[in-house]
């Protein structure tokens, strides 16, 4: 959650040509990573796993996208610097609970 609201805070400052291209793709991967692994978690078993894993790569879109915006000029290195220390983590905390959700819902 914290992730997306830097991510909208971020953005704001993109030029206004980006709006429905970079800044638009950004925020919709941002904001795509808590919602799906809350969707995942309301569904429940193995529909969780997949979720936390669709979560996953809309956590690896937005690194993407980050350094895309830096190339362009849109990110000064400390910007991209924060939002991919956040994504990092985010990884290591998904990557984790992707563990964890093999070993409860094991593949046939």
């Amino acid at each position: 959650m914290d992730l997306a609201g830097a991510v909208y805070q971020t953005t704001t400052s993109f030029p206004r040509d980006e709006v429905y291209g970079l800044v638009s793709q950004m925020r919709r991967a941002a904001v795509s990573i808590p919602s799906n692994i809350a969707e995942g978690y309301g569904r429940g078993g193995k529909d969780y796993a997949r979720f936390v894993a669709i979560a996953y790569g809309s956590l690896l879109e937005l690194e993407t996208q980050t350094e895309l915006a830096r190339r362009f000029g849109f990110l000064n290195i400390d910007q991209e610097g924060h939002i991919l220390s956040a994504t990092a983590e985010i990884g290591r905390m998904l990557n984790a609970l992707r563990a964890s959700l093999r070993k409860t819902n094991p593949a046939p």
